[in-house]
């Protein structure tokens, strides 16, 4: 338990007592860090971080830039292999009298917080920025939609109102009086 405590420690920044200004950190870590976080979805990798922290009277904003890679265990092969990793996001965090998170991007800190632990953050960016798909790069295809991009060529209709063709639904056995009903409001 001390380990852990110890290497999740590395995330603490002090923000009680700093000036409104920016302030930089570096971080590094490998397994240790996926270990202690108590989760499955990543086992193994190594990552280097750079936080800019922006402090202000009202709000802490928090710039991560994060590149690595992570060991993922192919979808098809069940072989694993390391997939990149490469982010810049943010968060902000604002001062108020509970702790409460209003958006994926901003959260209501306590204002008498001492301390803020940015691993959870890291993670959750880090876990975002993985493939749907885990495809062994040896077994990538055009075909393999892992970057989800937007294609409107691509673009397939899935569900399309009978309204605006000429075709009418097959009605099948009685229909129910209140239909009827509103079908007369309507003037069908």
């Amino acid at each position: 338990m001390r380990e852990k405590v110890k290497e999740l420690s590395k995330y603490n920044i002090d923000i009680y007592g700093l000036e409104d200004k920016q302030y930089d950190y570096d971080m590094e870590s490998g397994n240790a860090f996926f270990e202690d976080l108590e989760q499955d979805l990543i086992e193994q990798g190594h990552f280097k971080t750079h936080v800019v922290l922006n402090k202000s009277a009202t709000m802490i904003q928090l710039q991560f830039h994060t590149e690595g890679a992570v060991t993922l265990t192919c979808d098809r092969s069940l072989e694993t292999f390391e997939e990149p990793i490469h982010f810049d996001e943010r968060i902000i965090l604002k001062f108020g009298d509970h702790n409460e998170e209003l958006t994926e991007e901003i959260e209501i800190i306590n204002r008498n917080t001492n301390r803020i632990n940015v691993a959870r953050y890291i993670f959750d960016f880090i876990a975002l920025s993985l493939p749907t798909k885990k495809i062994h790069p040896s077994l990538r295809t055009e075909d393999d939609d892992l970057n989800l991009e937007d294609d409107d060529e691509e673009a397939i209709l899935v569900y399309s109102s009978a309204e605006n063709t000429d075709e009418q639904p097959e009605e099948e056995g009685p229909v129910d009086p209140r239909w009827e009903a509103l079908k007369k409001l309507k003037g069908e």
